[in-house]
């Protein structure tokens, strides 16, 4: 196994995957990730009826992962550390298929390990990493069915794309790709077989996507109003930040131009250049309408075809190295590589496997400042729930109340996030709540109408707020607000990362 192409990259980018992964404080959208999983999978079917469908199957996966493994930071984000080491499992195996050579192939899976964004993604309790794992098994299904176009090949390749699609739906994107690379193959080989099945497997991959699809659409305009125009700006900017910084991008560009230079293998660069780049540009070109879909996350999957042509280029420098090196010396001249040992000459396997190292460590030494800051504390979020959360369980009594800021702030997750890190002996009762987010069948909860209504006879409260000014009222409706401070006074007011805690004490005599 330690011979296989596939195992050293699969290593590597499960060990940088693992390094540090509870360090980063969940986001919110990890947040909404243990908050769906978490429910019975009759309160989570009734909440995807009304919102964050397109992301239905991950919390189902993650309800029954951890229903076994617990809630735990590592737990909630282990399976997203699994699945990119997949990734550049299949990455090296495809990039075997293309290239046909082991250099090319154990390069593109190092490569894709050393992406910064690949770590960070990998950390991360969301179905990003998945769709990526289930995109690069896909292409490397299809080239293993385009090379042997059997029915049984044609079904893994149709499984994966469906994956990738019931995950999330940009990743459909990735035909655009595989739709050139089976043209590119077809003029080459002009088998009438692989016009016929494509097809068929791709139609039939889109099945099981269709309910989702359905959804989605009826609950875009809530789930995507926040994506900015895909401006060409934006476009420009995409890649950089994609692929870590511009230094990153300009080491990969070199190797995939090496790659597209490559006598004998400028088809396959071409095929790995299309599943890299169509894709992107096909979903900016759908996000000119009224709903973008143009976020760096969603196309994530594209990542492993970037490492695959860079792999290209790799094996393409080593060929012309030991081309070189194979090259006779004049009559009469001397040959100063024959004072090398026979392992270090162009031609042996160590010059090979430093070369091919040497040229893999220059784009990982140039993300290296991203990779560490994939792994600061406050990589994902700038607000600090297990801080605001610590703070509420030091100073709780049992009978306490908790107001977390919601309205048009709801999205921050900030009752959630606050309410994951708080120990299981500590909680408080949710003030100004109708209706519980379970209840609501939603993401958030449904806030009572008449706030001062929803007080009762609680007689502390906390408030979780966004901003750390001094005012324990902050970013609250101003109802809210209102109602609280007919009811309540100030006890104390402090601040952690983002968000401030405030405990209100009863005012004596007020109901």
């Amino acid at each position: 196994m330690l011979r296989s192409v596939w195992c050293w990259p699969a290593l590597t980018t499960l060990l940088l995957g693992l390094y540090r992964i509870t360090t980063p404080e969940p986001w919110r959208d990890e947040i909404s990730s243990w908050s769906a999983a978490n429910r019975t999978l009759p309160q989570l079917f009734a909440m995807l009826g009304n919102v964050d469908a397109s992301n239905g199957v991950y919390y189902l996966v993650l309800h029954a992962w951890t229903g076994v493994f617990g809630d735990s930071v590592l737990s909630l984000r282990l399976p997203s550390a699994l699945a990119m080491a997949a990734a550049a499992a299949f990455t090296a195996l495809a990039a075997l298929r293309w290239f046909r050579s082991r250099v090319a192939a154990v390069a593109a899976g190092l490569l894709l390990a050393a992406l910064p964004n690949v770590s960070a993604y990998a950390q991360e309790a969301r179905s990003y990493a998945i769709v990526t794992c289930a995109v690069a098994a896909g292409g490397w299904c299809l080239l293993r069915a385009l090379e042997r176009p059997r029915a049984a090949r044609w079904a893994w390749y149709g499984l994966c794309t469906a994956l990738a699609g019931v995950f999330h739906l940009v990743s459909l994107s990735s035909l655009a790709g595989q739709c050139l690379l089976v043209g590119l193959h077809f003029r080459s080989v002009r088998d009438a077989r692989v016009l016929r099945r494509f097809p068929v497997a791709a139609l039939a991959a889109l099945l099981p996507t269709v309910p989702v699809m359905l959804l989605g659409r009826r609950q875009s305009g809530r789930q995507l109003d926040w994506v900015a125009v895909a401006t060409r700006h934006r476009l420009r900017m995409f890649w950089p930040e994609f692929l870590g910084s511009f230094s990153v991008m300009y080491a990969f560009l070199a190797l995939a131009a090496a790659a597209l230079l490559w006598r004998g293998r400028r088809t396959a660069a071409v095929q790995a250049a299309a599943l890299a780049v169509l894709p992107v540009l096909g979903v900016w070109l759908v996000s000119q309408g009224r709903t973008s879909y143009f976020v760096d996350r969603y196309l994530l999957f594209t990542l492993p075809a970037w490492a695959a042509l860079a792999g290209g280029g790799v094996g393409a420098v080593h060929a012309a190295v030991r081309a070189l090196g194979a090259r006779p010396a004049p009559p009469g001249a001397r040959d100063p590589l024959k004072a090398l040992p026979r392992a270090w000459r162009p031609t042996g396997p160590g010059l090979a496997a430093a070369l091919a190292l040497a040229v893999v460590a220059v784009p990982g030494l140039l993300g290296l400042p991203e990779q560490r800051g994939a792994r600061h504390v406050t990589a994902h979020t700038e607000t600090d729930y297990r801080g605001a959360a610590r703070l509420v369980a030091s100073g709780y009594r049992d009978g306490d109340g908790l107001v977390a800021v919601g309205g048009r702030k709801a999205w921050m997750m900030v009752g959630p996030g606050v309410a994951y890190h708080l120990p299981g002996g500590v909680r408080p009762r949710p003030l100004l709540i109708a209706r519980t987010a379970v209840r609501a069948d939603d993401l958030f909860p449904t806030e009572c109408p008449v706030p001062v209504r929803c007080i009762g006879d609680v007689s502390r409260t906390w408030v979780v707020t966004i901003g750390t000014g001094d005012d324990p009222y902050q970013a609250l409706p101003a109802d809210q607000a209102g109602a609280l401070r007919a009811v309540f006074t100030p006890s104390e007011v402090r601040h952690v990362r983002g968000l401030t805690v405030s405990l209100l004490v009863r005012a004596r005599g007020r109901a």
